[in-house]
């Protein structure tokens, strides 16, 4: 979830950020950013240097959903949003009906403090900012525990960092009177949420998710823990739809994050259709035939397991939509089960409940109903109002209620120089700190999307989709004037805008954030110094 010096490692911060890292693949109208030339594979490494050639390969390999399909639902849109920079999320349509309907809803977000806050930071920083104006919670966090212990960052350094990020988070309109900032090592709130995942989670897994080995140290795992812990603090005093924005490399925590958030639940909530336990593709079959039969047809009006059994056994193999490992287990559980009807339920499994919730939650199932030592199945009510009722039944028996954490993705963003942005190569990216009149001449000696000469230009159009130039437009330089943005694209594809122009353009306009945006860093030191967060660590000697 987070990153480091973001740029050349990972353009990401804590429990998610991100920074710019890649090139783009062709869009129209304001679509400036998209997936780009490079390497052909999707490799996401949360500390590493994450490639992505083709975000249509994160839909497809990681079921990172399209942000478009919901475009509609998001109450005001952030331009990152409109213009396809945030290009994909988990599962947010439920964030998008809180803010909507003006229901609860957080949003969090952390930095790895190894390096100078820079303008990848601040999209991450927008998001966070954009959520909390719409009325959710936000968080932000230090994660210092992750830059000391996957980083090697003495305090010393963390702290001179952090305090770098946090002001430029608040000179962008953060409002840490309506917010949270924390750092993850004075969170004794944090470690002890995050002591409890752990005992959810193991090396195997980790090993698999990450590819740690018998060389990583145990603080690096442990930091992982507390970032999942991150992730669902801010459903510690109510369970509330909760949305991370971050980078696609910081896409295996927010995956992990879902899977502990579920097992910590003292309820699974599934259908079934007999009192036995179906694997998915198990019960997708029974309830396919269970469509197709007919009770009537049976001699006491009942459908039962020895029926569809038969059924199965009847219909041509090319005709079932299984392989033969399921259909060979089905057979065996319906067999076993014998007369036993067959009927749609909804089930409340039993996953780490005290004795007390779960009595309490067959107390609260009204209608008709069965328990069974490890489930309870329930025939009038439906699968959501269950959800709901497992989740009330948990929190008023002491347990979290956890909601799958969402997230929303956005573009790494292209080098001034071309390829990845870099830490390493000062040209390639700007900081927050840089001197309005460095950044100035950064833009100006960065590369374009341009033909080769202005004849050339104006006779074919640039390549605005491929340029680091337009992409400060698009991401930072528009702000939120759609307008203006679709003008430089239409002028540089259309051949009007030559790169000269442009470039002196958008480095007046870099130049003039910057300046900015220092200047408000200065104003908010003393919001800074009052904000309720540690500046220094204990941990320094």
């Amino acid at each position: 979830m987070t990153g480091d010096d973001p740029l050349e490692e990972s353009e990401s911060g804590e429990p998610l950020t991100d920074g710019g890292d890649e090139t783009a693949e062709p869009q129209s109208a304001l679509r400036a950013d998209g997936g780009a030339a490079g390497a052909d594979d999707v490799a996401l490494d949360p500390w590493g240097s994450s490639s992505v050639s083709d975000y249509r390969k994160l839909f497809e390999e990681f079921g990172i959903e399209e942000f478009d399909e919901i475009l509609d639902e998001v109450p005001h849109p952030h331009y990152l949003m409109r213009r396809g920079v945030i290009f994909g999320h988990r599962d947010y349509r439920p964030v998008a009906e809180a803010l909507q309907n003006d229901e609860p809803a957080a949003v969090l977000s952390g930095f790895m403090p190894t390096g100078d806050p820079h303008i990848g930071h601040k999209l991450v920083f927008d998001e966070i900012i954009w959520h909390q104006q719409q009325g959710a919670d936000a968080y932000a966090l230090i994660a210092d525990l992750e830059a000391n212990s996957a980083r090697g960052m003495s305090w010393e350094e963390i702290d001179e960092h952090a305090r770098s990020y946090l002001l430029s988070l608040l000179a962008l309109g953060f409002d840490p009177e309506d917010g949270t900032l924390y750092r993850q090592s004075t969170n004794r709130e944090v470690q002890d949420l995050a002591f409890e995942l752990g005992a959810e989670a193991n090396f195997s897994e980790f090993q698999a998710i990450y590819g740690f080995d018998g060389e990583t140290d145990v603080s690096h795992m442990q930091s992982v823990v507390t970032q999942m812990a991150d992730i669902l603090y801010p459903q510690l005093e109510e369970p509330k739809p909760t949305v991370i924005p971050v980078g696609p490399d910081q896409d295996p925590h927010v995956r992990l994050a879902r899977d502990l958030a579920e097992r910590m639940r003292f309820f699974k909530v599934s259908e079934a259709y007999a009192s036995f336990e179906l694997e998915p593709e198990e019960r997708d079959l029974v309830a396919e035939f269970y469509e197709r039969l007919d009770p009537a047809d049976f001699d006491d009006d009942d459908l039962r397991c020895v029926h569809v059994a038969e059924a199965l056994e009847e219909t041509p193999l090319s005709e079932i939509d299984a392989d033969a490992d399921t259909l060979s287990s089905v057979l065996t559980k319906l067999n076993e089960a014998g007369m036993e009807p067959v009927r749609p339920r909804t089930r409340f499994f039993d996953r780490r409940a005290t004795d007390d919730a779960f009595n309490a939650l067959i107390d609260a199932i009204e209608g008709e109903k069965r328990v069974y030592e490890s489930h309870v199945d329930a025939f009038e009510i439906d699968r959501a109002e269950a959800e709901e009722l497992a989740r009330q039944v948990e929190v008023e028996n002491g347990g979290y209620g956890f909601q799958p954490p969402s997230s929303i993705y956005h573009r790494f963003m292209t080098g001034l120089t071309g390829g990845k942005m870099s830490s390493s190569v000062p040209a390639s990216h700007i900081s927050l700190l840089d001197d309005p009149e460095d950044g100035y001449d950064k833009v100006k000696s960065a590369t374009t999307g341009g033909r080769e000469t202005a004849e050339e230009q104006r006779e074919k159009g640039g390549k605005a989709d491929e340029c680091p130039v337009y992409e400060l437009y698009a991401y930072l330089l528009a702000g939120d004037d759609d307008e203006f943005a679709k003008r430089v694209y239409d002028e540089c594809v259309g051949g009007e805008r030559l790169c000269g122009d442009c470039k002196e353009q958008a480095a007046q306009l870099m130049k003039e954030f910057l300046a900015d945006h220092q200047e408000k860093r200065a104003e908010v030191e003393a919001l800074l110094e009052d904000a309720d967060i540690e500046l220094e660590s204990p941990r320094r000697r």
